[in-house]
């Protein structure tokens, strides 16, 4: 069988590559691995299962668990949740298996399946490829009063969104109020528990992009497509607006004059929150490699680290764990608050930046223009053999040239795709022309040295 596993579980076109009947040789073999690990002292395991809005996570929802349950694992129901919120239920809940049915911030279409350990995190390499091993094997199936259970979680909305809320400084005083905020939902999984959160916190909540028909998801609207928020945070006068993505596990921001605001400069402005309360662990912040060089510039500025990682919010999580620390994420959106949460989370985000907007007295503009972002160009070249990137010596003699021409004013990185063959060549500059300048010059020396 081919490799199933992604670098965030499964994910492909609902029907086509993600079929029920892998979706239900997930859940056995998901169950399998769990068995194998746990000690359950006669008791049955027990998985908590959410999707997001799009109609395809009916079809597989209802596979996975069957595979869960026919395999002796208790499933409680979470229905459409956030993947943080289903991150949440896992740890409150004792679950020792958590399942996300969604596709974040593709399109309709696809769809994809997630699993969560013991905790509300993700699961590491090396437990997928064990459940990858599993699927299609013969199995010795559990009969009788051995098969699992399938129970419905009631109040998953109105509990996830009081959590979220209690995270606040005094959550019990509405401390959002006086605040008006835009939320684009993405018609997504944020739909009901988002506008919900921000109300309850005493904010006063215009939305869009809430209307889930189960086909919308993401479609011109969310994190992807920040004009519809753009245009309503200027039609309300809003303080600001923020956009989830499908599976609102990250956001991006507007600020109340239209411009956006990006995950590096949201988490500058959670950064030097913390920093000042003497909250932020270790004074640092994790980061990736693509986080535009303005923020290391911010932050060190305030006295401030910033640790890169390679890029995805798994490795940031990884970093985080390992060393202790308390906030980090992506320029996508994906900013992960460890002290309240185990994965990004979009409404989580918003809540505290609006809550820094008060307490501070500052716009969202004031706050995020502490980062001036340096002119940044990605140049994709295909077609050429990536695996080469880091030993060709012409290459990094070219790579090594520029870096030293820019000084500590820009940078160079040279990236080779994970999925496809090609190299992602990325420069930041103090200006945009020197930056097209330098990216695509260097991207006629990968062409010329890498070719296949």
């Amino acid at each position: 069988m081919p490799k199933v596993f992604g670098t965030d579980g499964v994910r492909g076109l609902a029907n086509g590559r993600l079929t029920a009947e892998l979706a239900l040789d997930l859940g056995v073999a998901a169950a399998r691995v769990l068995v194998g690990h746990g000690e359950f002292s006669g008791r049955r395991p027990l998985a908590v299962v959410g999707r997001d809005t799009r109609i395809s996570g009916q079809f597989l929802e209802h596979a996975v668990v069957a595979g869960l349950t026919s395999a002796g694992v208790d499933v409680l129901r979470l229905r459409v949740l956030p993947t943080p919120g289903v991150a949440y239920f896992t740890d409150l809940l004792g679950a020792d298996l958590g399942v996300v049915i969604s596709a974040s911030h593709n399109a309709m279409p696809d769809n994809g399946i997630k699993f969560l350990a013991h905790g509300g995190v993700k699961l590491d390499d090396a437990l997928e490829a064990e459940i990858e091993a599993c699927l299609g094997e013969e199995w010795d199936r559990p009969v009788g009063a051995d098969v699992g259970r399938v129970m419905p979680h009631d109040g998953t909305v109105a509990q996830y969104a009081a959590y979220l809320v209690s995270t606040l400084e005094g959550s019990r005083d509405r401390p959002l109020t006086g605040l008006t905020v835009v939320l684009d939902c993405a018609h997504g999984a944020a739909s009901e528990v988002g506008p919900r959160a921000l109300r309850d916190a005493g904010a006063t909540v215009i939305t869009i992009g809430a209307e889930p028909d189960g086909l919308n998801i993401n479609d011109g609207c969310g994190s992807t497509h920040l004009e519809p928020l753009q245009a309503a945070v200027l039609a309300h006068g809003a303080d600001a607006g923020f956009a989830v993505d499908g599976d609102a596990d990250r956001c991006l921001a507007v600020d109340h004059t239209g411009t956006v605001v990006d995950g590096d400069q949201l988490m500058v402005v959670l950064a030097l929150a913390l920093h000042e309360s003497g909250r932020l662990a270790h004074d640092t912040l994790v980061a990736t490699v693509m986080s535009n060089l303005g923020l290391v510039q911010a932050l060190s500025a305030a006295g401030v680290e910033v640790l890169q990682t390679a890029v995805g919010d798994r490795y940031v999580l990884e970093a985080m764990r390992a060393g202790g620390y308390s906030l980090g994420g992506e320029q996508s959106g994906h900013v992960i608050m460890r002290e309240h949460a185990t994965t990004g989370d979009g409404i989580l985000t918003a809540l505290h930046v609006l809550q820094r907007m008060k307490t501070s007295r500052r716009s969202l503009a004031d706050l995020a223009g502490v980062m001036t972002r340096l002119p940044q160009v990605l140049v994709n070249v295909p077609d050429v053999d990536k695996s080469r990137t880091e030993t060709d010596e012409v290459l990094a003699g070219a790579v090594a040239t520029e870096a030293e021409l820019l000084g500590d004013t820009g940078r160079v990185l040279l990236r080779p795709s994970g999925t496809e063959d090609l190299v992602r060549v990325m420069v930041e500059a103090p200006t945009q022309e020197a930056a097209d300048v330098i990216a695509h010059r260097l991207a006629d020396v990968v062409k010329a040295q890498l070719t296949q």
